[in-house]
């Protein structure tokens, strides 16, 4: 099908903003109007997601819808000021626009929603607001949790992706719109964002338990708000897969889910493991609920997971095979329960021990856990767990007689006492091969202080018993025959988690201590699920490489001084778009640190460079965020310098302390 695109499109809002838009569309829709599909994020239209929108609105184009990428407020070469993530302005702009889009001439009224990560929780979060033009969503590596399942908050822990997030916002923020679009009033445009899009780590480190500002936005405080079909979708190297298991259970419409073993990409785009054709899924959804075609989308499992095979953690491939479940909650996956002995897991319920086992963790552990949300890139990917586990305390079963797979999310409730009032606890799974290494497979942190409540923490009383249960993120996973699984436990989790204010030491009593695992049988039906095709390239936006990517992911440990860093570099490569003669570079880098174990000592730094050239035109803009801790606060430190070629235009610094919460 031929298509037309409308390079740029202002739609306006009712306060007079003009949001920026790019159109994909058949070329005879004018005449024979099409469901629109839109996509509203701030990850910029024009440059940073050009290629890739080029693909999927493409496709979607080619398939007899009109594809729209919409620059939220503030973003990309929308007007206005982007000052916080899933803001009420937001939502309200975001009924606007599908009120703006049901009306065009080109369009029949009906609309879907996709989008990943912002754009699949925007999605979820305007289903929830209800608008009638919003017939289907589709929305990839996203939640219904702000607090507790996202990258600020996991089991009332602070998240250092909640760092990492908050500097990547804060570099998309100071990048300006293109003088092409916006004409002159590009410089006024960008320096109104430079000074007011302000420093998001600072009100996300303000709001330390699960209060309103997390709840607006959350769907899980109203799951029956959601009345339109919806199509959730992640993979088990990414941060999100919790949801599609909530979705499938609590929402109350049309749903399906699907787990593949990716990271934090849209499945046809990235690994680990084998992509699928998942813009023809797409339009298989589209096609049912927008042009109400049967395309068998009803009659799909409520559920398709990757079951994953083991595999030694410095693979980039996750081998595995697709299985299916017809309901969430699977009435036939069963509890399979391990005892904790010294050092050993038994599903022999007759088997006890009446000891306890302390803990106390170098602050080592979790140097090799790779990051909570990953890109799927092999160096953001968990390492061996041997690394880890010398400062935890590990419990193994013995060699499995047989198979054993799992699907669901492992819990472990512990009888335990602490000999501070805050304590951190986080526990890991391994798959443990006949040769040593260990693979992990899923884990959970829990401050301590949250045990009860994320609202009302509470301390600690010191070495008293407590009897808490710890639900680990959702998993699918075969053991083989022949290797052992592995519970580790440990009392700090850093990079992956900032730790408690001071080192706790943690007693677990193993008599009332038990791991439950979502014990999964195979089933017949596996073996005929429908195939998931692999994708193909069918559009490509012209560009010129200028130099490559360059990513590592670095721990460095100077035995002469005990300082240890992680260092990780992720810089994109540096490319033209050749249709627009526009240059962009994103270089970023990341420095975790300690020394001598010591808590006071611990600082993350996220430094984030942005660049766009065209001919004599030169803009760079360069964030630089800095987080350390003492017993009682937070302290950031932030700077943002902005240059127009060789002359800084804009320059900003911010010395934050914030009063840590039991945290």
């Amino acid at each position: 099908m031929k298509i037309k695109i409308l390079d740029n499109v202002f739609i306006p809002m009712q306060d007079g903003t003009k949001l920026a838009s790019k159109v994909w569309m058949p070329v005879d829709a004018g005449e024979n109007p099409v469901p629109a599909i839109l996509e509203y994020i701030p990850y910029r239209k024009r440059d940073f997601k050009a290629v890739r929108d080029d693909q999927i609105h493409g496709y979607f184009a080619g398939h007899g819808y009109a594809g729209i990428r919409v620059d939220l407020r503030g973003s990309g070469d929308s007007e206005g000021i982007l000052r916080d993530e899933y803001l009420q302005q937001e939502l309200d702009d975001g009924l606007e626009v599908l009120s703006w889009l049901a009306a065009q001439p080109w369009c029949t009224g009906d609309v879907g929603i996709i989008g990943i990560s912002w754009g699949g929780f925007n999605g979820l979060q305007i289903a929830a607001l209800q608008p009638p033009e919003l017939k289907a969503v589709i929305t990839v590596a996203s939640s219904d949790d702000r607090y507790a399942d996202d990258v600020h908050y996991m089991g009332g822990t602070l998240l250092t992706d909640n760092l990492s997030w908050a500097s990547t916002m804060f570099a998309y923020n100071s990048c300006p719109p293109d003088p092409l679009i916006v004409g002159e009033r590009w410089k006024e445009m960008w320096l109104d964002r430079l000074e007011g899009s302000g420093l998001w780590l600072k009100k996300w480190l303000e709001h330390q338990r699960r209060d309103d500002y997390w709840k607006h936005a959350s769907v899980c405080e109203d799951y029956s708000a959601v009345r339109c079909p919806v199509f959730a979708v992640s993979g088990w190297a990414d941060g999100y897969t919790n949801t599609v298991f909530r979705l499938m259970e609590k929402l109350e419409v049309p749903r399906k889910g699907l787990i593949g073993p990716w990271g934090h990409k849209y499945p046809h785009m990235g690994g680990p493991g084998p992509v699928i054709d998942f813009l023809h899924e797409c339009v298989r959804w589209w096609d049912q609920w927008l042009k109400d075609i049967d395309t068998g989308v009803k009659r799909d499992p409520m559920i398709r997971a990757w079951m994953k095979d083991t595999v030694s953690p410095i693979s980039d491939k996750r081998p595995g095979r697709w299985v299916g479940e017809a309901k969430w909650p699977a009435a036939d996956i069963q509890s399979k329960v391990f005892n904790l002995l010294y050092g050993e897991l038994t599903d022999d319920k007759n088997q006890k021990s009446t000891a306890a086992l302390s803990i106390q963790s170098p602050l080592s552990v979790g140097l090799f856990a790779g990051k909570w949300c990953s890109y799927s890139e092999t160096t953001d990917l968990p390492s061996d767990q041997r690394e880890e586990d010398g400062g935890s305390l590990i419990f193994d079963t013995l060699p499995l007689e047989e198979d054993l797979e799992i699907l669901g999310s492992p819990r472990l409730e512990l009888e335990l006492s602490s000999n501070k009032p805050i304590a951190t606890l986080a526990a890991r799974i391994s798959d443990v091969a006949p040769n040593g290494r260990a693979t992990r497979i899923t884990y959970g942190v829990l401050n301590l202080t949250h045990r009860n409540s994320n609202e009302e923490p509470e301390e600690l009383q010191e070495n008293k018993k407590y009897r808490i249960s710890l639900d680990m993120n959702y998993v699918g996973q075969q053991f083989p025959a022949g290797n052992q699984l592995r519970l580790s436990i440990s009392s700090s989790y850093w990079p992956l988690a900032w730790p408690s204010p001071e080192p706790a030491r943690l007693k677990v009593f193993m008599e009332n201590s038990i791991l439950s695992l979502p014990e999964r049988k195979p089933k017949d039906g596996d073996a005929t699920l429908r195939d998931l095709g692999k994708p193909g390239i069918h559009r490509s936006l012209p560009t010129t490489l200028l130099a490559p990517s360059h990513r590592e992911w670095e721990v460095k440990h100077n035995l002469a001084t005990n300082e240890v860093m992680l260092h990780v570099t992720n810089n994109d490569p540096l490319y033209r778009l050749d249709d627009i003669n526009w240059t962009i570079q994103k270089d970023v880098t990341e420095k975790y640190f300690y020394k001598n174990n010591n808590y006071d000592t611990l600082r993350g730094e996220v430094t984030s460079k942005r660049r766009f050239k065209r001919d004599d035109w030169e803009v760079t803009t360069i964030t630089r965020t800095i987080l350390t801790s003492g017993r009682t606060h937070f302290r950031i430190r932030a700077t943002l310098d902005a240059w127009e070629e060789d002359t800084r235009v804009f320059s900003k610094t911010w010395n934050e302390n914030i009063t840590r919460n039991l945290l």
